[in-house]
């Protein structure tokens, strides 16, 4: 730039990294205030200045994109101003870094999450569900064992012994009502807690909160999928025991379990569904999922169970909460107590979804027409394998009515052989 050309917007967004080294665009109307454009492509706001010791230095104010141009012009002066007073905000910030404790970094990623100002990995915001689980990791175990702890001080044995801890029980507590017990740790949850601390730390330090990510390198224990599945006999005693529970338990609460079954969907998903993504062709139109939008077939049985689902006014959810202000959220609870009534410790509402596909398995489904009838992102019905359609729709409808079929037949006494 040359004259007193002022830094616009439009220049950034023009401006084009070179390979291997920064560049900077210099604002000619504030002296020492510009943008550095990463080898990378990364674009942040700079400040640069003389402090009173005559020292040159350099401020990152923050990343583009995350704040506008205005936002760093003005926070640009504020800082030109402390260093005319005699401060030096390099080093405040510096000292703020090295001040910042776990906890600390923890609430200012899910205070700039649920504001929509972190992008995940598909460079969108982070989903709502995402972030209900992080919180909850974040409460139950990170913060109990290293929430005081300063991020500058943390070394990878720490984040280790935290995951080892975590693994073994150790910031285990009572759990409600609902799915009975108390959490137990495991090897599974702790792996999941380092990543997403790992991720967080990694959010901070491109927003400039921390210098370093402590969690880079971290060995995490193998993830361990659960693939508990219910088998065709154990399918006949979950629906026996909803229709012996159906006088004392919550009838929408057993209707989306019943769902669950019959299609395989997610939780969140069967629980949120508005009337008007379902559609009397058999199919549902999600506008987002854990794998974006899609559209997702579903058996006759499904189709029928939600159209028996009575409408009240014009409330927009088939399954809505008893306040009516929005959907609702207890089916968990109830398959917990349908749980303690049987014996069983350890189903799910996902070990539904995994049953769904086992089913699938067993009439001999491939790989990928399972992967389609699930809404993997891979196996898209409405994405790469248009042309498998028709085999999607027929392996659903078959899946769908093994299932009912199963659900609505008596449990198998101990003198009748096993059908498989």
């Amino acid at each position: 730039m040359t004259g007193s050309q002022r830094l616009t917007k439009k220049m950034i967004d023009e401006a084009r990294p070179v390979p291997g080294k920064p560049t900077f665009l210099w604002d000619k109307e504030l002296r020492g205030f510009g943008c550095k454009i990463e080898g990378a492509g990364t674009k942040s706001f700079v400040l640069q200045y003389r402090n009173s010791e005559k020292r040159k230095r350099r401020l990152v104010l923050g990343r583009y994109g995350v704040m506008t141009l205005e936002q760093a012009r003005s926070e640009a002066r504020i800082k030109l101003g402390d260093v005319a007073a005699g401060m030096d905000p390099a080093d405040e910030k510096r000292t703020a870094r090295d001040a910042a404790t776990v906890g600390q970094v923890c609430d200012w990623y899910l205070c700039e999450a649920e504001a929509g100002r972190i992008l995940g990995r598909k460079r969108t915001p982070i989903k709502a569900s995402t972030l209900t689980m992080d919180r909850s990791r974040i409460e139950s175990h990170v913060r109990p064992l290293i929430g005081q702890r300063k991020v500058v001080a943390l070394r990878l044995p720490d984040i280790e012994a935290m995951q080892h801890d975590i693994a073994a029980g150790k910031t285990a507590r009572p759990r409600g009502e609902g799915r009975g017990g108390a959490t137990q740790g495991g090897k599974g949850v702790a792996a999941r807690s380092v990543s997403m601390l790992h991720s967080i730390f990694a959010h901070a330090k491109r927003a400039g909160l921390i210098e370093t990510n402590p969690a880079v390198g971290v060995r995490k224990f193998p993830d361990q999928k659960k693939t508990r599945r219910l088998s065709r006999d154990e399918l006949r005693e979950l629906g026996q025991t909803m229709r012996d529970v159906a006088d004392i338990e919550h009838p929408v609460g057993l209707a989306i379990i019943r769902l669950l079954a019959l299609t395989g969907l997610r939780l969140n998903e069967a629980q949120s569904l508005e009337r008007s993504w379902v559609f009397d062709d058999g199919y549902i139109a999600f506008g987002d999922t854990k794998s974006g939008p899609q559209i997702r077939l579903i058996g006759s049985p499904a189709l029928q169970l939600l159209r028996d689902q009575p409408s009240i006014g014009d409330e927009p959810f088939i399954f809505p909460s008893d306040g009516g202000q929005t959907h609702f959220v207890a089916a968990s609870g109830v398959l917990g107590r349908i749980n303690q009534k049987i014996g069983w410790a350890d189903v799910t509402p996902h070990t539904l979804r995994h049953t769904f596909g086992s089913i699938a398995g067993e009439l001999g489904y491939s790989e990928l027409t399972i992967a389609a009838t699930l809404g993997h992102a891979a196996g898209s019905v409405t994405g790469r394998y248009v042309h498998i359609d028709e085999a999607v729709r027929s392996a659903v409808e078959r899946v769908s009515k093994e299932i009912a079929l199963l659900l609505n037949s008596a449990p198998l006494n101990e003198s009748q052989p096993s059908q498989l």
